[in-house]
């Protein structure tokens, strides 16, 4: 068994000059309008004019072979984006060229959706077959109640605490947020929502989180109803309350990228400190070792093939 582990991100504009393919490729090939383009940039732009995304799904994917390989020393992990270089597509050839036999395909988000998780996989089995590849294929669904995940952002939120002004942990309001997606795969049934739940109860357990809201952050741009409640919403409604302390933890998110560099640390921060509240926000895993450790018990734990 020669073992291959790909790990699949969204993927990010490289530079701001190739936002328009990126949004493209996002699209299903159809150009943004000019003014989208500018929006985006100019979120780009803010977060320094690049995502760190690829950079820490490199890191990633580092500490998870320094672990897996301890106890596969046959195995290697690669990295493919779904929407951005270098591509799953990539991955799987470099995995043909590299001899692989047995894959695990592992989505860097715990919680199953078919419109995330399930487009993940989709979008490898389209590699696999243009690609030509004859992989044993396992595929990670969820991970979002392992242990370690749990008390990794559990850590993140007592280190958070620490940076309120004086005493100001005492009294902070917790907010917990995840991406949106369409309100519809509610009624098909995706436990999108419910898994959200179970890691968001058992993180304000681990952290003795007393008092937190929840809610969904960064929701397309379609005219759909998307999941809610929104987290501005949220945080107008806090302000309202009286709540003068808030701690926005992005639960949804294992690594950093727009929706926490812009959307949260630059929309939310704006709105909660407008609103005269102390605003701060957990740091996301990325190289979290507590992370590593989870991924790697996870894709172990896969290596069990699944024939197609």
């Amino acid at each position: 068994m020669r073992p291959g582990i790909l790990l699949m991100a969204y993927g990010a504009a490289a530079r701001l000059e190739d936002v328009p393919e990126y949004l493209r490729d996002i699209r299903g090939g159809r150009p943004a309008d000019a003014e989208f383009v500018a929006q985006v940039r100019d979120r780009y732009h803010r977060m320094g004019g690049c995502s760190p995304l690829l950079e820490i799904t490199r890191r990633q994917a580092e500490l998870l072979e320094e672990r897996v390989k301890a106890w596969e020393p046959r195995a290697e992990i690669y990295v493919g984006m779904r929407h951005s270089s270098p591509t799953i597509l990539d991955a799987v050839r470099l995995m043909m060229a590299r001899e692989r036999d047995v894959v695990v395909s592992m989505p860097l988000t715990p919680y199953f959706s078919k419109m995330s998780v399930g487009a993940y996989h989709a979008k490898y089995e389209e590699a696999v077959r243009t690609a030509g590849a004859r992989f044993a294929t396992s595929t990670v669904r969820s991970w979002n109640k392992h242990p370690l995940f749990i008390e990794a952002w559990a850590r993140k939120i007592r280190e958070a605490r620490g940076r309120f002004s004086k005493g100001g942990d005492l009294d902070a309001r917790v907010l917990f947020t995840a991406h949106s997606l369409p309100q519809k795969i509610v009624v098909e049934g995706d436990p999108y929502p419910e898994e959200l739940s179970e890691t968001v109860r058992a993180v304000a357990a681990a952290a003795q989180v007393a008092h937190w809201d929840f809610a969904y952050q960064s929701r397309g741009r379609t005219e759909e109803p998307w999941l809610g409640p929104d987290a501005g919403e949220v945080i107008e409604r806090l302000a309202s309350e009286g709540c003068r302390r808030l701690l926005l933890v992005p639960i949804g998110f294992i690594s950093d990228h727009m929706e926490t560099l812009y959307d949260d640390d630059v929309l939310y921060r704006g709105l909660a400190e407008s609103k005269g509240i102390e605003f701060v926000r957990a740091g996301t895993l990325n190289a979290d070792p507590l992370l590593a450790e989870t991924m790697a018990d996870v894709a172990l734990a896969h290596l069990v093939p699944q024939p197609q």
